[in-house]
């Protein structure tokens, strides 16, 4: 790519957008030009807004820090003119952000959201790209039913199901019916870290509002099937959902049993998580891993604090299967829920979206 396609931030000063601006600001494909909050901080340097509540690791990059905030509401027709994309990570009304977004591709913008609000309209695609890539067949039909020329919208699915559906999708051929699954969810999840939730020191919180039901309903659109234009979800596996706030920092991880339809063995498992194939792995996206799944053979593997980070935090990790008394196997799995579940995981919709020729 011989020029770098420019790019604008919605709700950058969250700890996803933060998130989307640690990744964004050396991508060899994009260029951060515009980035936008909420009112009340338009017109402040990004780094004056942020420098008390950063969020991440990183520090704040020296090519963002001197961006003047926008506005998310009012600055949509400046942002629109000089933006191919825009990576939303707003935190407001469900109805509000849909309608943002909307609007964003009303005027040619193509809009990538982390957010919830669109994950159940008929015709956006819900995208993990290494599993359903081909739901972006529907975009062409959104263009048409919306009238839209150039924009478009693709969401994220939650955090809460990348470290679990990835390992179901490399089993589909055993065919799971049925899965129990409890996930242990970090701070970050909240947006939060222990030093701004110091009540989750030594803690843990057994219920997380809507985490439940998106966890069990989630993956049945990313496995669902394009029907006139919009995506039915599926009907199978049935999911049933525990999703619970842990003491870690970062990193999802998912305590999941199976039954599957087909008789299947453990190692049988491990060689199909060894060899899956990764529908967009000869396309070299730029966020890609180099090794989407990773098998650990030890029994105390994965772990947030080793594991969270494979790969630049896009790598999924697996280990623990073993058989169920009750289902037929059972197993241990993690994902970087602010970088795979979140910020990175839209950032490689993006990329595949543009080696499709949607952007």
């Amino acid at each position: 790519m011989n020029k770098k396609i420019s790019v604008g931030i919605l709700g950058a000063t969250g700890m996803v957008g933060q998130r989307f601006v640690t990744l964004l600001a050396n991508h060899p494909w994009f260029e951060i030009i515009k980035i936008a909050a909420s009112p009340s901080s338009a017109g402040k340097l990004y780094k004056e807004t942020v420098q008390d509540r950063w969020l991440i690791s990183e520090k704040i990059p020296a090519s963002i820090s001197n961006i003047k905030l926008l506005s998310v509401q009012n600055s949509i027709d400046e942002i629109a003119k000089e933006v191919r994309i825009v990576f939303s990570a707003l935190d407001m009304d469900k109805n509000e952000i849909k309608k943002i977004e909307e609007e964003y591709a009303k005027k040619g913008v193509f809009v990538v959201s982390n957010n919830s609000a669109h994950r159940w309209t008929p015709d956006v695609p819900m995208i993990i790209p290494e599993i359903n890539p081909h739901h972006l067949k529907v975009i062409p039909y959104q263009r048409k039913k919306r009238g839209w020329k150039k924009g478009g919208i693709i969401v994220k699915s939650n955090c809460s199901i990348q470290s679990y559906v990835p390992i179901l999708e490399a089993w589909k051929k055993f065919e799971p019916i049925k899965v129990i699954v409890t996930t242990q969810q970090a701070l970050s999840g909240a947006g939060k870290t222990f030093k701004s939730w110091p009540e989750m020191i030594d803690n843990v919180i057994p219920f997380i509002a809507g985490e439940e039901e998106k966890s069990e309903m989630e993956p049945m659109k990313i496995w669902g099937t394009i029907k006139n234009g919009e995506i039915k979800s599926a009907q199978l596996p049935v999911i049933s959902a525990t999703c619970i706030r842990v003491a870690a920092s970062d990193g999802h991880m998912a305590s999941v049993s199976v039954k599957f339809k087909k008789k299947v063995t453990a190692q049988k498992l491990i060689q199909a998580l060894r060899k899956y194939k990764n529908p967009i792995e000869k396309l070299q996206l730029p966020s890609s891993p180099k090794q989407f799944l990773t098998y650990f053979e030890e029994d105390s593997r994965p772990q947030s604090k080793l594991d969270r980070n494979l790969y630049g935090g896009m790598g999924i990790s697996v280990g623990r299967i073993r058989p169920d008394s009750i289902l037929d196997f059972k197993f241990v799995a993690l994902s970087h829920n602010t970088i795979r579940g979140a910020a990175g995981g839209a950032v490689l919709a993006a990329e595949l979206a543009i080696s499709k020729n949607l952007i």
